[in-house]
């Protein structure tokens, strides 16, 4: 008998001949047993291919069936077990299963893996003038000999497919549950992580304490969230953090990797293994100016599979990636995970993909085991212990053969083995589906096969990965391959052993040359009448399954899986720990102001900064140090910050797909880089004040404290105009035009080097330079209008109001440079939300 239910302690499982069931106390297990008696990893049930059998794993206290100690034997309806104790032992029953029914809701259904035969007598498609349609191809009175149209020739049957419409294996809708719970009228069943609940759900995704069920007497069911990190939801919407809904039979309700409903008096569990059905349907992307730059691409991924999209340049590729993953919805289309909008659920079906860019989502100054710690620390709940973090990366590690590069830092890896390190920090969520982007880009054709060898295990390990790429050289290895025609349309979804058959060439280069000679040829009318269409696309089921309406606006927002506050935390270390392994920055840190400090000392200057002791003299080189010091201090602030926005934005846009707070993120930036820059501003002020004269006494403070403080002022609002240069540009070859654009516009409008007060348009223009007000502030202190020469001399008394001697001057100067720093920090934030999901954007 295929199918058996598994029962302990009121609890169920449905087996599933494709899997291997571990028992014992292990809490990340399929069935945890809380007894002593019971080892770690106890035994394990499994699928012979002819009938179940239950073998122990060198268990202390073994098991027993039919009362005898046993090691391996068969199972089947009506088998005991007891671990530990062969009389009082956990006692496990096995019974036939239910006949399936179909779920209320496709939430969590697993697709059959039926085989169909190809038709008898198949036959290619004939092409269109074949079919009476005229020819699309160019005259060939004007083709050149290496121009010549493709040559349809007969084809091969294909292998037998097991694929109905839309690419969804065919029996879809038949799972049944992993496990299912009886349910009392006034019971609460919590669950959670914690051994002590009632429903243990050995899930890192899933908080200690996450949830809790309670019938009600109207037959529906009262769910609670008990302030869960990665939240609760049902179909699809995060509930509000510890607060209450009733459930009825239609509703689905999703907590970690696992998806619950209710169907009469228990609780049915279906858990993400990888068996599930991915598919587009009718993905249409338009650009500003009216134009698809992806036009009704429609396939389905098989599970547990590796597929490869390829194509010319220009084809859609990036576009189609950005729409699969939510990161670009598609204007008309949908994406179905399992039958689930991904558009519509995308809060809760986040955290089952994964998705490795292009470039490295790594900070390669780190360790790998270190990058791995940071990234488990922000996406694992905040009640994770820091044991189960640890299991977790070195299972990572060792599952994709890491574990002896764990201590290396990451610039010391070759390119395969960097990808490896990407690929491990997606894995550590366990997705059911894994996205990569030209992950063999660069990589020479050893590391290129490496690659796709670790995808394809990858896929066999119970994973669906679909894979973006230029390299064709091991596609064999995938079970299905999309190609892209130019202008974004598919041109072939298939079997990659068929492909180059089915286009009429022997090589890709031929297939590629003919994308680019036939630029206006109908590719995907053609595949749309061939028999391959039929086979392993077909038309997508038009009628999807029923999406229940999204919720209020305040529900929508996800939640995140650490607190604003450990997230700001781990990041401010994970910044520190960046910093401190990179030598020549933290050289660089020091000697940048020191230098710039030295420039100012060399100014020859007879009365330093203070007032000539004659009267009616004065002292014109005090505002030239002042105004190097303030270049050099706005130069060095924007130089720290410049960077760091644009080296990072790939792994910004990833984290903050994950749960990422976008302003705990710039938080860290701004903490970290300001005491920098403060540590920075105190060098400078040191050894440009040494040994100068100051004014006896200050306005509130000793005369060097103010204007260093004042100093410190402005290279904070500098590092922040640095943010927002490092957040607008494209490439980090940008910055450094714009930051010397910007260290060349403050010398111009400090108000040291010509009048720029009472000149309207202008005067109000200098206010909005962080340079004014920061040598304003330092004028205050040095009673700079007197010091140096008037403008005028007819009128020694028309000085400049922003340099007037009292207190309150002081404080306006800085408290204005400071609201500057502070509206940048706004305009930072503004610019992120361009590089985040859109279905996330507030």
């Amino acid at each position: 008998m295929r199918e058996l239910v598994l029962e302990w302690n009121g609890r169920f499982w449905t087996l599933d001949t494709s899997r291997t069931y571990t028992l014992g106390r292990d809490p990340q297990g399929d069935v945890v047993l809380e007894d002593a008696r019971v080892s770690w990893r106890h035994a394990s049930i499994r699928w012979s291919g002819r009938n179940w059998l239950i073998e122990d794993h060198g268990s202390t206290n073994g098991t027993y069936v039919g009362g005898h100690r046993i090691h391996q034997t068969d199972l089947g309806s009506g088998s005991t077990v007891r671990l530990g104790n062969a009389t009082d032992g956990p006692l496990l029953t096995l019974s036939a299963a239910p006949a399936a029914r179909a779920p209320a809701a496709p939430a969590a259904q697993e697709p059959a893996r039926a085989q169909a035969p190809a038709p008898q007598g198949y036959a290619p498609a004939p092409g269109p003038a074949a079919q009476g349609a005229p020819p699309a191809w160019p005259d060939p009175q004007h083709i050149s000999p290496r121009q010549h149209p493709p040559h349809i020739p007969a084809q091969q049957p294909p292998p037998h497919q097991g694929q109905g419409p839309g690419g969804a294996p065919q029996g879809y809708g038949d799972r049944s549950p992993t496990t299912f719970h009886q349910l009392a009228l006034g019971r609460v069943m919590r669950i959670g992580r914690a051994l002590e609940n009632e429903l243990v759900v050995s899930d890192l995704q899933v908080s200690r304490h996450h949830a809790e069920f309670t019938a009600a007497p109207d037959g529906r069911f009262q769910l609670r969230d008990l302030g869960s990190h990665n939240g609760t939801y049902v179909n699809g919407q995060p509930m509000a953090k510890s607060g209450t809904v009733l459930i009825g039979p239609s509703d689905i309700v999703g907590i970690g990797h696992s998806t619950f409903r209710v169907v009469g008096d228990r609780l049915e569990e279906f858990v993400d293994t990888g068996e599930v059905s991915f598919s587009a349907r009718h993905l249409t992307v338009t650009v500003d100016d009216g134009k698809d730059i992806l036009k009704d691409v429609s396939f389905g991924v098989p599970e547990k599979s590796l597929v490869a999209v390829i194509g010319p340049s220009g084809s859609g590729k990036s576009t189609l990636l950005k729409a699969l993953t939510g990161y670009r919805p598609a204007n008309q289309g949908e994406v179905l995970y399992d039958q689930r909008s991904l558009y519509k659920q995308f809060a809760e079906l986040r955290q089952r993909i994964g998705l490795v860019p292009q470039d490295d989502i790594l900070h390669k100054e780190l360790t790998v085991r270190k990058a791995l710690r940071y990234a488990a620390k922000l996406r694992f709940p905040g009640d994770t212990a820091a044991a189960e973090r640890e299991a977790r990366i070195e299972e990572v590690l060792r599952e994709l053969k890491l574990d002896i590069h764990r201590d290396k830092k990451i610039t010391a890896l070759s390119g395969g083995q960097r990808k490896r390190v990407s690929v491990a920090l997606e894995l550590l969520t366990k997705p059911s589906l894994i996205f990569l982007d030209e992950p063999t880009s660069g990589l020479d054709p050893g590391m290129d096969r490496d690659v796709m060898q670790l995808l394809r295990g990858l896929a066999d390990d119970g994973r669906t990965v679909l894979v973006v790429t230029h390299s064709v050289a091991e596609l064999s290895l995938c079970d299905k391959l999309l190609v892209m025609a130019p202008g974004g349309a598919v041109a072939y979804f298939g079997p990659p052993d068929e492909a180059l058959n089915f286009f009429g060439y022997d090589t890709w280069a031929d297939v590629f040359s003919a994308f680019e000679n036939y630029r206006d040829y109908d590719w995907a009318g053609r595949w749309r009448g061939s028999q391959h269409y039929q086979l392993y696309a077909g038309e997508p089921d038009t009628a999807a399954p029923p999406q229940p309406a999204p919720a209020a606006d305040r529900q929508l927002r996800p939640p995140k899986p650490q607190s604003w506050g450990a997230q700001l935390f781990t990041l401010i270390r994970r910044y520190l720990s960046v910093i401190a392994s990179d030598k020549g920055f933290m050289g660089l840190m020091v000697i940048l102001p020191a230098v710039l400090g030295l420039v100012s000392v060399v100014i020859p200057a007879k009365y330093g900064l203070a007032p000539p002791p004659t009267a009616g003299k004065f002292n014109p080189d005090a505002g030239t140090i002042i105004l190097i010091i303030a270049v050099g201090m706005c130069f060095s602030g924007a130089a720290n910050s410049v960077r760091e926005l644009i080296k990072e934005r790939v792994i910004y846009e990833r984290e903050r797909a994950t749960g990422l707070s976008r302003s705990a993120y710039l938080m860290s930036k701004v903490i970290v880089l300001g005491l920098i820059t403060a540590l920075q501003g105190t060098i400078i002020c040191a050894i440009g004040f040494a040994r100068r004269a100051l004014p006896a006494e200050g306005l509130l403070m000793p005369p060097a404290v103010e204007m260093c403080l004042m100093v410190i002022a402005l290279g904070f609002t500098s590092m922040m105009f640095g943010l927002i240069i490092s957040s607008l540009v494209r490439t980090a070859e940008k910055t450094m035009p714009l930051l010397v654009m910007f260290a060349i516009v403050q010398v111009v409008f400090t108000g040291v080097l010509f009048k720029v007060y009472g000149s309207p348009g202008l005067e109000q223009f200098t206010w909005l330079m962080p340079s004014r007000w920061a040598v304003a502030g330092v004028g205050t202190t040095l009673d700079l209008g007197q010091v140096m020469p008037p403008w005028d001399p007819k009128n020694p008394g028309d000085t400049d109001p922003l340099w007037e001697s009292t207190a309150a001057q002081w404080g306006i100067n800085i408290t204005v440079l400071l609201a500057i720093g502070v509206l940048c920090g706004f305009v930072v934030a503004r610019l992120l939300r361009r590089h985040e999901p859109e279905v996330m954007r507030k």
